[in-house]
């Protein structure tokens, strides 16, 4: 019986990146989506990564991130698949390696119950290009569900996570049901069940 969904927000409930969306406003963001890429299929350090993708970042008016974050794109059926398992009275919970700024929008869109994500660092409403949050590193989105788990009083198997990257495994070994959606190699392989269908309602068929 799962009473708790964690899912990944980019490119699992987003359609896309959100930094690459970020990085397009200062024209950089080849250079951020070849990093992430590499990070997602675990070759970079993912903490070294952020800081280094952040930083092509620095200078933005904060106004215009809030912009282009309530304005990002939805993976298909992300609204009813949160509303699918919230009805069977699962919480949802997203944990990102990318941005309160995306991720508390997106909660009010979608109806999920609260996100686990990072800061950018801004002084007189410009980036800085620094960084901070709950989500730094690679373990993580372990590390916190692993305290949910224990606040909430919940065994691995009362647990689900979707996600599609190598910041996806730390939270697949404290999860009893492992959903890969369009993933990366490196978490289909840890997976339960793997979707590759970019259409998030086929997880119903597994919950």
């Amino acid at each position: 019986m799962i009473k708790l969904c964690v899912f990944d927000f980019d490119s699992t409930l987003m359609d896309g990146e959100t930094i690459t969306n970020f990085a397009k406003v200062v024209g950089k963001e080849k250079e951020v989506q070849s990093i992430t890429s590499r990070a997602m299929a675990g070759e970079l350090d993912f903490y070294e990564s952020l800081k280094q993708r952040v930083s092509y970042l620095k200078g933005i008016d904060s106004k215009k991130i809030k912009e282009v974050a309530q304005n990002l794109p939805f993976i298909e059926g992300a609204k009813d698949i949160i509303s699918y398992l919230k009805q069977k009275g699962i919480r949802i919970i997203v944990f990102s390696g990318g941005f309160h700024v995306a991720t508390d929008y997106a909660k009010e869109v979608l109806g999920y119950d609260a996100s686990f994500a990072n800061y950018l660092h801004e002084k007189n409403g410009v980036l800085t290009g620094n960084v901070g949050g709950e989500m730094m590193f690679g373990d993580s989105k372990g590390k916190v569900l692993k305290e949910l788990k224990a606040i909430l009083g919940l065994t691995k198997d009362e647990v689900m996570c979707v996600g599609d990257g190598a910041n996806d495994l730390s939270m697949f070994k404290e999860a009893g049901l492992k959903i890969a959606f369009c993933a990366n190699e490196v978490l289909k392989k840890e997976a339960t069940f793997i979707v590759d269908k970019k259409d998030l309602r086929e997880i119903k068929k597994y919950v």
